[in-house]
Formats: structure tokens, C-alpha cells, sequence
């Protein structure tokens, strides 16, 4: 009997879809361990690889005039053969913001034909510092002044114990500061800034000017300008902000401001100035805000502070979080001469305007010096501004803890490891200026 029912088994096997079936092949008639080996085998692919149906098309709705559908509107349920009531849109007689509908960007009071391109705090540009460079009509320059980083090495402008408190300064942020066995990025890094804007601090008993300083958080910065024939716009919060009631000293004198004039842009052709940036139409041309009102007592910026991971869902890389210093800077500046200066372009400002940048992300530093010259921005002749930075310097190179120890050997010891005293004294060098 068993041949027989081995002859129906490979009969029915035509029967299952070839994602299940059975493997009959060594079934045998003398009863042995092996005579009656199935195998079923499932595979999932087939359904995932089959054809989607085709979207029915709505039903075209047809309106016959001096027809009325018969609805189940009446009725107040759902009746066959009756056509679906179709109600008017409810209105509320207060108004609910959870429920606001905004009207179509045509129909706003602030639309405008043409558009306006806008840079905020988590705008990624493609080029980088050369795209923020030619919107801004910027000439860079790599590394700062001397006569700048100068100040940190006078003995009147060093802090006592500087490398100590430095390096325990880093240590606290590292180490000191949490339980957990890796700190997360973003915490230390703002820690080792406030650490390190605190040493700077304590300078203020020799140095007076300090104390006209505050520290701005969290304001909102708008700037608008012309670049050729689009228009720009730079808006957002971007970080912390060292106001003072002094403006910084301009970094070159008129004549190497003149010179400027020689200068030729880089390009970047054949990408359009304008990728990246969020395109909108319903603006306000003449937008124009430092963040504070007419009478604060520290209408001057002197230096902003980024952090690299100071927003977690916009990770910048490096080239375009130094672009954001630069653009960040600019407005700044630009915001406080249309204040001074007024709107119209100014083809050379009587006293150009001093904003510092420094970014980091805990462990590199960038140190950014803008001197904005003029606010005349149309075109890529004439003279332009002037900008100096100083990109990927290493405060330290490790700090374990627990030793990083490979092939039985200790490659990185735990704890502080490579300290480089200059970066700090570039970083106080740029909050020391206008006070020393």
C-alpha cells in the first residue's frame, strides 16, 4: 500500500503553489528510516514581490441642476441605495488654535511674487564657508591677526595656574560631571564652554571692561539684504551671546579696507548661490532685528558661542557648521549697522563692525573674526568684507576613562591626554579683546 500512496503524494504535489510544497523524491517502498522523509519548505518573497492593485479612480460626482440627490441625511444612519449627505464646513463662533486653517499663501497680506531665500539655525548650505562667503561678500582669510592672539601672551592677561585650571576645567566636564561611563556629547561640551567662560571670568577684578558684559541666550536674530537680484534673509536663534556695552575696535585700518576692492570672490560654478537655502513667499522685506529692544544697555555683540551638537535633529558637519559662524556673525553685524547706519546700502561704513565666533564641539574649536565694512551687497565689485578664521584647533586629544589598551599594550592611558595650552589662549585672547 505504501507505493500506492507514495503515487498519490507525488500527484498531489502539482496541487500546492511552489512556495509550499513537499519533497517526495526519496520516498521508498521498503519501510527503511529514510522512506518517508518530507520536506516543507516557505518562502515569504512571493507576497512581498506581487503586484499592488491598481488605486480605483473616484467616481466622478455629476450634478444635474434642478436635481436633488436623495441623501440619508434625514434619516440621521446609513441606509443602501441612498447617496452620502454632503454638510457645509463647520464654523466655530470662537476662535480655537488647535483648529486654525491658514489660508492659501496667495490670499496672505505679506505675499509677494518674488521670493525671498532665508538661512536659519539648521540650514545645511552645500558649499560651505565659500557659499557663505559669496553671499555675504566676505574675503577669508585663514587664521587670526597676531596682533590679536597676541594678548593671551602678556602676563597681565593670564589667568594664575592657567593650564592647571584649564585642564581641571576639562577634567570636570569629562569626568566629574556625570555617573554614567560615556557622557553624551552635547552635555560636556557645554559644560567645558561654561567651565572656560568662568576662567575667563575671573579676570575681571584686572580687568574693568569685563564687567560691562552680559551673556544672551536664546534670542532671535533677524537681517535682510540684497545679493544681485534675489533677496536674503537670516533668521532663528543661534546660541549663546556675549552682548557688551562697547563695540570691539575695528581689526584693520581704512587702508587695508580699501584694498579690499582688488579682491575677486571664489566661485563656485556651476552650483546656484542659492542651494539649501528655504525659498518662501510670504515675508517682510525690510525685517531687521538685533533680538533686544532700543533700550537695552548691551546693544553691542562681541562674541557668539556655537556648539556642534546644540540641536540633536541637525547634526552640521564641520564645513557647514563653520559656514553657520560666518552667516550667524554676519547678521549680527549687519542687524546692528542698518541700526546705526539705516537700510540704504552703505558702499563703506564711517566705523565698520567687529563680531567674534567661536564654535566647538567639546574637544575642536573654530575662533572666527568678521569686520563687516559695507552693507552695500548687490554686487560682487567694490569693496567687501573682511574675515578671519582659524579652523580645527585641538584643545586636548583624549580623555578616557577607562585606558584604550589593544594587544595587551596601553595605546591611550586613561584620564586628560595631550593638552595644548594655545587653543586657550586664542580662546581668551578673543574674549579679552576690547578689554585688555
Amino acid at each position: 500500500m505504501l507505493p500506492e500512496a507514495t503515487r498519490y503524494l507525488k500527484a498531489t504535489v502539482s496541487l500546492f503553489s511552489p512556495n509550499v510544497f513537499l519533497n517526495a523524491s526519496k520516498l521508498s517502498a521498503h519501510g527503511a528510516p529514510s522512506s518517508l522523509q518530507t520536506r516543507r519548505n516557505l518562502r515569504v518573497s512571493h507576497c512581498f514581490a506581487a503586484r499592488v492593485p491598481p488605486q480605483k479612480k473616484p467616481r466622478e460626482k455629476v450634478e444635474i441642476p434642478g436635481l436633488e440627490m436623495v441623501t440619508y441625511g434625514d434619516r440621521m444612519h446609513y441606509v443602501p441605495g441612498l447617496a452620502k449627505p454632503v454638510y457645509p464646513p463647520w464654523e466655530m463662533s470662537f476662535k480655537d488654535p488647535r483648529y486654525y486653517r491658514s489660508p492659501p499663501a496667495q490670499e496672505m497680506a505679506l505675499y509677494k511674487d518674488k521670493p525671498c531665500y532665508v538661512f536659519n539655525q539648521r540650514t545645511s548650505i552645500l558649499e560651505g564657508v565659500r557659499q557663505a562667503a559669496w553671499l555675504t561678500k566676505t574675503h577669508v582669510r585663514p587664521g587670526l591677526l597676531p596682533h590679536l592672539v597676541s594678548l593671551a601672551a602678556k602676563p597681565e592677561n593670564q589667568l594664575p595656574d592657567q593650564d592647571e585650571r584649564v585642564q581641571n576645567a576639562i577634567k570636570h566636564s569629562r569626568f566629574w560631571d556625570t555617573m554614567e561611563p560615556r557622557l553624551r556629547k552635547e552635555k560636556y561640551s557645554n559644560t567645558l564652554l561654561l567651565n572656560l567662560l568662568h576662567l575667563c571670568a575671573t579676570l575681571q577684578p584686572t580687568h574693568p571692561a569685563v564687567g560691562r558684559r552680559i551673556l544672551a541666550e536664546n534670542y532671535s536674530l533677524a537681517a535682510t539684504w540684497k545679493r544681485g537680484e534675489d533677496l536674503f534673509q537670516i533668521r532663528g536663534r543661534n546660541g549663546l551671546l556675549h552682548c557688551s556695552m562697547d563695540p570691539l575696535p575695528r581689526i584693520c585700518g581704512e587702508q587695508e579696507v580699501l584694498e579690499t576692492s582688488d579682491q575677486v570672490l571664489e566661485s563656485f560654478y556651476p552650483v546656484s548661490p542659492t542651494i539649501d537655502l528655504q525659498q518662501v513667499s510670504v515675508y517682510k522685506e525690510e525685517m531687521n532685528c538685533t533680538g533686544f529692544r532700543g533700550e537695552y544697555p548691551y546693544p553691542h555683540a562681541h562674541t557668539l558661542y556655537f556648539l556642534e551638537t546644540s540641536d540633536p535633529n541637525c547634526q552640521l558637519r564641520p564645513e557647514q557648521f563653520r559656514a553657520k559662524m560666518i552667516m550667524f556673525t554676519f547678521g549680527n553685524a549687519l542687524a546692528r549697522a542698518h541700526k546705526l547706519y539705516g537700510t540704504q546700502p552703505q558702499s563703506l561704513l564711517e566705523r565698520p563692525i567687529t563680531v567674534q565666533a567661536v564654535g566647538t564641539n567639546g574637544r575642536i574649536f573654530q575662533f572666527l573674526v568678521f569686520q563687516l565694512n559695507t552693507t552695500d551687497l548687490s554686487g560682487d565689485d567694490g569693496i567687501k568684507n573682511q574675515a578671519w578664521l582659524d579652523e580645527d584647533v585641538e584643545l586636548y586629544d583624549f580623555a578616557k576613562v577607562r585606558p584604550f589598551i589593544k594587544r595587551k599594550e596601553v595605546k591611550v592611558p586613561a584620564g586628560l591626554a595631550g593638552y595644548k595650552p594655545e587653543t586657550f589662549s586664542k580662546f581668551l585672547a578673543l574674549y579679552l579683546h576690547g578689554a585688555a
